[in-house]
């Protein structure tokens, strides 16, 4: 295979801070690639893949389900090395079960040089060696599934580690020397081989390549490129994948200094990959990482779904803030899209926020109240793990790495029988899977309850959304054929008495999971008059 054509595939994102990749305080050692005169054949399994479409789930599984984000590396150790892995994962499988989770979205688990996060992959279908054997993940997979839990997998096709085999190419046509991209610490800025000044900019000590719609020979216009990842795809899905998480789509392709972002070449990438993963394939879901215009990519629809970046921030805003005011909010859930997309509060990337505790700087009525609006919004929420837990960020880093603690299982820690390979968060000593779990009026219990509640109220989970009220006071309805639930959020730190327009009068409302104490009623002209405490959240069916 050309390396040229897949080389420039594998490209990077020009902002580390929208691709997962971002800089730290944390010194990290990269791992020794064999490279030399080897083939990436001879390195690689690049070998053509046929679909075996074997779904394990129902259809539209993952419709209304609850996802969580877990970080391999930092959720369980099982062997006492400190470092988080697929058994340790499978251990905890009944504790994510319980919580009324899903869906589970594994941050990158094949095998790369950065020995972190994952983002830098070297083989696009290998286990990271610290994560354990294929036998291991194959045993996961097979748990998860048996507990009707989902599994999706970033994929990276925006970048790949510069140690990634498919760069040696010693004999290509450039005479041997690398023919991509590097970042040149001496003399700050993208450079070719060649020592010729690009307008691309960096942070990164790797090698990547690059790819433009004005190379025509580099970018996924060549079919060559396009099957090396269809490939790969095909691999995963064909192992019983559930589907994908794509990283960074939004920088796939890049037409010059001032248009790296959002180019319309990549549309057509993702529609094709959109029906490979949803069409070839039965009861696979796929969701984007689009952080320029998350709205603009669900209503395209070239991504299946993709995560509403920034009404996250509008949750956050609004809590923190005691009203709605001021906020897109409310534009948001009046949108038809929403039911379509990813929902988060935080996740494994600064840009989108730090730990739910930090950004309430504990205030857990906030932090219930955030969950809340989460929790009950058209869509797919996703959990970061260790949010349902109040977990903070980690104690001795900085950057994307505060965000990344191992997951705090008891007091102590928990994560390991070793030494972690990272502080664990500096509040794990009273925010922990243990206690909170010990303590029914804990956030873990708050979010199980709306979790739960959401799974078994179809409302809830599909039902089409009506904003009511918005303000210090937040309302809306969810409904689905002749079933209502009514939410009522008061962001406000005093007593709120909101007069909601429901629109049924007269009409009965019980309250559900003790969110709220008695049954109330409308009004002959379909009114309810409400007195809430601050920050009270009720849910009612009707």
């Amino acid at each position: 295979m050309n390396k040229h054509l897949i080389s420039s595939a594998l490209s990077l994102a020009i902002l580390a801070s929208l691709n997962g990749c971002d800089s730290s305080s944390e010194a990290i050692t990269p791992k020794e690639i064999p490279v030399g005169e080897a083939k990436a054949e001879s390195l690689l399994d690049m070998s053509s893949v046929a679909v075996d479409d074997q779904p394990a789930l129902a259809a539209d599984w993952y419709k209304g389900a609850v996802f969580m984000e877990i970080f391999v590396r930092s959720y369980k150790d099982s062997d006492g090395d400190g470092i988080g892995d697929f058994k340790g994962l499978t251990s905890q499988l009944d504790y994510i079960a319980d919580l009324g989770v899903e869906g589970i979205w594994l941050m990158p688990f094949s095998e790369s040089s950065d020995k972190d996060h994952g983002y830098e992959v070297v083989d696009y279908r290998s286990i990271e060696s610290d994560y354990g054997t294929r036998e291991d993940f194959d045993e996961f997979l097979a748990q998860a599934h048996a507990r009707g839990i989902g599994v999706i997998a970033d994929y990276l096709i925006n970048h790949s580690s510069g140690d990634n085999p498919v760069f040696i190419d010693s004999d290509n046509n450039a005479g041997g020397k690398r023919d991509w991209y590097m970042w040149e610490s001496s003399n700050p800025g993208w450079t070719n081989w060649s020592g010729d000044p690009s307008w691309h900019q960096g942070t990164y000590g790797y090698y990547y390549g690059i790819f433009q719609s004005n190379m025509p020979d580099y970018n996924f216009g060549n079919q060559e490129v396009v099957d090396f990842h269809y490939n790969n795809l095909r691999y995963w899905l064909n192992a019983g994948m559930d589907g994908f998480r794509f990283d960074a789509m939004t920088h796939l392709v890049e037409n010059g200094p001032n248009q790296w972002s959002g180019q319309p070449e990549n549309a057509a990438i993702m529609y094709g990959i959109q029906q490979l993963v949803m069409e070839d394939y039965s009861n696979r879901f796929m969701i984007c990482e689009d952080s320029s215009d998350s709205l603009a990519a669900a209503q395209s629809d070239f991504c299946g779904s993709a995560f509403s970046f920034y009404l996250n921030m509008d949750i956050m805003r609004s809590v923190n803030a005691g009203s709605t005011s001021g906020t897109y909010i409310v534009d948001w859930l009046q949108q038809g899209r929403l039911s379509s997309m990813g929902l988060l509060l935080a996740n494994h990337d600064y840009f989108a926020g730090t730990r739910v505790f930090e950004q309430f700087a504990g205030n857990e009525a906030k932090y219930r109240l955030a969950a809340a609006t989460l929790l009950t919004l058209p869509g797919q929420p996703f959990v970061y793990y260790g949010e349902e837990v109040g977990m903070g960020h980690t104690a001795n880093s900085g950057g994307d790495y505060l965000l990344r603690a191992p997951m705090s299982w008891t007091a102590e820690g928990g994560f390991t029988t070793g030494t972690p390979y990272r502080a664990h968060a500096h509040n794990t000593a009273a925010y922990n899977a243990a206690s909170q779990m010990a303590d029914d009026n804990s956030i873990y219990h708050h979010y199980k309850t709306l979790i739960q509640l959401r799974k078994n109220t179809p409302a809830l989970r599909e039902g089409d959304i009506e904003v009511l009220l918005d303000g210090e006071v937040l309302a809306y309805s969810r409904s689905l054929a002749d079933s209502n639930v009514l939410v009522v959020l008061n962001y406000s730190d005093s007593a709120q008495t909101p007069v909601i327009p429901v629109g049924q009068a007269s009409t009965l409302l019980s309250p559900l999971a003790n969110f709220g104490s008695n049954a109330v009623s409308t009004t002959s002209s379909g009114q309810l008059n409400l007195s809430l405490a601050a920050q009270e959240i009720r849910i009612y069916q009707y």
